[in-house]
């Protein structure tokens, strides 16, 4: 057998959803021969292990348990996970590996985890299993994972509507898990649910859990650098202006740099005005940082995410990846380069009026603006708190 022939195809299954998860998993290992999934439970960290199970669609294959490393479950995920699917691989009798992931897991970090790895495994699809009925309570949802017994860590600060906003984000796939296949019981998914998911997930390609769709797209193939440069905050894919079933998406844009006292002012009502934001933007006080704005849930993080393109000396460019430079080239400012504000808001019952007279408002005012960047950097800096916090 030749060297790409031996390589054994790995996909990644993820959710909160764990029903709407459980029965994409089960409907590949039914329709895809040979195929098998392998499974790290992380509720048993509390007793220092990690519990593995390898199955196929006829019941379990084998079991066992790996230490916890460093006090973090998903750390133990990461070194067990790449040595089992060698093992797979070295079998020679799959077609395909499935990684189902436990609840709160990411699949980002296991996407990296898995294409580092190389020949004999080829990371062919990312996808996280949906019930669309369940898409707006878990985004609303601001308690944290350790609250509800799903944190990684100790130190897991995550809530559960930032880390299922990632869940949705990063995947090419969204598995639709409904009308009896994988939903939690409740009221079945209406035009609503749907259109915020849609709007939500612009890139993934959505295909119902039972549809031969599902399996051929988790073969299709799976680029870990496009998926990473997709949520850069520099060149994000985000939504478009939508606003369809009761659901809008409102973007705003603008070049001029924010206030930050009246940003920061400003913040909860921007957090809380939808249930999803995403964005990036810079003020007027720390003209060279790019900032990212991630929201869900009533929660919002803001974090620098490196200089912007226009404060970088030419010779640095060459260190940027070519998505970043498209993405700067499409809107450079002859003044302020690739600077700039860009905000995204979806939502149901969205106030996009108020959300932009809001933004504006925190916006310099003429007067300021002509004042110019050394004045600027003058102003007081409300976001230190946030960005420079004392350890």
């Amino acid at each position: 057998m030749s060297r790409d022939q031996a390589r054994l195809p790995v996909a990644i299954v993820a959710g909160l959803h764990a029903d709407a998860r459980r029965a994409a998993v089960q409907e590949i290992l039914r329709t895809v021969p040979r195929s098998v999934a392998l499974h790290h439970d992380l509720t048993s960290a509390v007793d220092s292990t990690v519990h593995r199970t390898v199955r196929d669609a006829g019941g379990l294959l084998g079991s066992g348990d790996a230490p916890l490393v460093n006090d973090c479950a998903c750390c133990a995920l990461r070194e067990d996970l790449v040595p089992e699917l060698l093992r797979l691989a070295e079998e020679g009798t799959h077609r395909l590996a499935v990684v189902e992931l436990w609840d709160s897991v990411e699949p980002q970090g296991m996407a990296a985890v898995i294409a580092a790895a190389g020949v004999p495994l080829a990371l062919t699809g990312v996808a996280t299993a949906v019930d669309p009925a369940l898409v707006l309570p878990y985004l609303s949802n601001g308690d944290d994972l350790a609250d509800v017994g799903l944190a990684a860590a100790p130190t897991d600060q995550r809530t559960i509507a930032d880390t299922f906003a990632r869940q949705l984000e990063y995947p090419t796939v969204i598995a639709l898990a409904e009308d009896g296949s994988g939903a939690a019981g409740g009221e079945p998914a209406d035009e609503t649910d749907h259109a915020l998911l849609a709007q939500l997930t612009p890139g993934a390609r959505k295909v119902r859990v039972g549809s031969a769709a599902l399996q051929t797209a988790l073969l299709a193939g799976f680029d870990v650098d496009a998926a990473a440069a997709r949520l850069h905050p520099a060149c994000a894919l985000l939504p478009q202006e939508c606003d369809e079933h009761g659901v809008s998406t409102f973007v705003w844009r603008r070049t001029r740099p924010f206030h930050p006292q009246r940003l920061y002012a400003a913040l909860e009502d921007l957090t809380c005005a939808a249930a999803r934001s995403r964005g990036r933007f810079w003020l007027a006080d720390r003209p060279d940082t790019l900032l990212s704005w991630d929201a869900a849930g009533g929660a919002l993080c803001v974090e620098s995410a490196g200089p912007w393109l226009a404060a970088l000396p030419d010779a640095a460019w060459e260190m940027v990846s070519a998505e970043r430079r498209l993405a700067a080239s499409v809107d450079w400012h002859p003044e302020h380069g690739d600077r700039c504000q860009y905000f995204t808001f979806t939502s149901p019952g969205l106030d996009s009026d108020g959300l932009q007279a809001l933004l504006d408002s925190c916006l310099l005012t003429d007067d300021e603006y002509a004042a110019g960047t050394d004045r600027w950097k003058q102003l007081p800096h409300a976001f230190d708190d946030l960005l420079d916090p004392v350890s």
